[in-house]
């Protein structure tokens, strides 16, 4: 690289929209103090160095203009770092929200397991049971589990809709009770990346009265004491949220596909999700705002079997019922690639997964475009990796993939 001119740098720069790296990390970087030493949680004593390593080679490759991290092992915090800037000038802290984006359906999907435990509603029931009007166009036998398992039926934004009407629970409601149907038996596996939340939101709505931000409030937000955990944004902390930003290469058919998926324009996300109507939505499917490390301890409580700090946020039955595969991994009509689920997580596989290699007893969830949360219960880590830089394809893929399968390998099966 030292023989490439500074003009031609720039170039390859403005080409995949790419942020500028300084040669000296430290300067754009943010520890906890607090970290716990690796090998009292029987880490090698290098394995959290190795891991940040990676993440600031994943860093480097420039498409993302924050990263920040939290990895906990057998309970304790290990790793809790934030690198770069959440927005223009301002440099990221281990406190700044991120929204989450479609790793948010893993803690709506939990709400709907909670109302099963409650006894509100039954997973086997059809939607229909509890929300008639579903029932258009063949969908009446699709049931509640089947929508966790991305077998709803409703893969797609209903055609000529954008995102705007998922940021209207009555008007995106009303569309998707109307859809046809992909299989209105729901045996169509097809990630459903944007619409199953407003079933989700609709089925707490109709069952206990609340919307489904007010039960995540009640049952999950403050009896675990966090203060961001939430769909949508507070106006107090917009000043401080990491915004969005459109990276990496245009690439016009997979923006294009990526648009059909999702109803927007990948190209003007950043600018979508940083309007306060964005902030103001409840969107089950895609608006969570969390840190690193209030991701990293949700998966922590679900691995301590749905306790955390003496309170039972979910049962160990639910837990269980949650995190189990609905099926073998098979051919995802969505995404296109072979995928294995849980009633509302990505499962790892074996011997290569989402998480890493080995990692068939991981749980947890991707959120546009390179987030990723995740707990191992046979390596006891609970893990959040966030960021605000919006691609799917570019130079980064290599070393994100990196960075995820050193967590894994760094912290062995125990």
């Amino acid at each position: 690289m030292k023989f490439i001119t500074e003009a031609a740098k720039q170039k390859y720069r403005r080409a995949i929209r790419s942020v500028y790296v300084p040669d000296d990390l430290n300067s754009i970087t943010d520890i906890d103090p607090n970290e716990a030493d690796p090998t009292s949680v029987g880490l090698d004593a290098t394995a959290i160095d190795t891991i940040w390593e990676h993440a600031e080679a994943f860093y480097r490759t420039g498409v993302q203009p924050m990263l920040s991290m939290c990895i906990r092992k057998q309970g304790e915090i290990v790793l809790h770092r934030a690198i770069g800037h959440s927005r223009d000038n301002v440099l990221a802290k281990v406190e700044t929200p991120v929204c989450v984006f479609s790793a948010s359906k893993a803690i709506s999907a939990m709400l709907v397991h909670l109302l099963a435990e409650q006894k509100h509603i039954d997973l086997l029931d059809p939607i229909s049971h509890y929300i008639p009007a579903f029932a258009a166009k063949g969908k009446g036998s699709i049931s509640i589990l089947q929508l966790l398992a991305h077998r709803g039926g409703i893969p797609n934004v209903p055609e000529g809709a954008g995102m705007e009407i998922l940021l209207d629970h009555d008007a995106a409601l009303e569309a998707l009770c109307d859809a046809e149907p992909l299989d209105h038996l729901g045996r169509t596996q097809s990630y459903h990346a944007v619409t199953s939340g407003v079933i989700m939101d609709e089925l707490i709505r109709t069952t206990t009265g609340l919307n489904i931000k007010q039960y995540l409030d009640e049952n999950v937000r403050k009896p675990m004491e966090m203060r961001y955990f939430s769909y949508g944004l507070p106006k107090k902390d917009r000043a401080i949220v990491a915004l969005d930003k459109a990276t990496g290469p245009k690439i016009g058919a997979i923006d294009n596909t990526i648009q059909g998926i999702i109803g927007v324009d990948p190209n003007a996300i950043g600018e979508f999700t940083s309007e306060e109507r964005f902030y103001d939505a409840i969107f089950a499917s895609a608006n969570l705002f969390a840190t690193a490390e209030e991701s990293s301890r949700f998966y922590q409580m679900l691995l301590n079997k749905g306790e955390w700090n003496g309170k039972q946020i979910f049962s160990p039955l639910t837990v269980h019922k949650a995190t189990h595969a609905f099926g073998k991994a098979e051919m995802d009509k969505s995404l296109m690639a072979p995928m294995r689920y849980s009633p509302g997580f990505m499962l790892g596989g074996s011997p290569f997964g989402i998480y890493g290699r080995n990692t068939q007893h991981a749980y947890g969830h991707l959120g546009y475009a390179n987030i990723i949360c995740w707990a191992d219960p046979e390596r006891d880590i609970s893990v959040s990796i966030m960021n605000n830089g919006k691609l799917l394809l570019g130079p980064h893929l290599k070393s994100f993939f990196k960075l995820v399968g050193s967590v894994s390998a760094n912290c062995p099966p125990v």
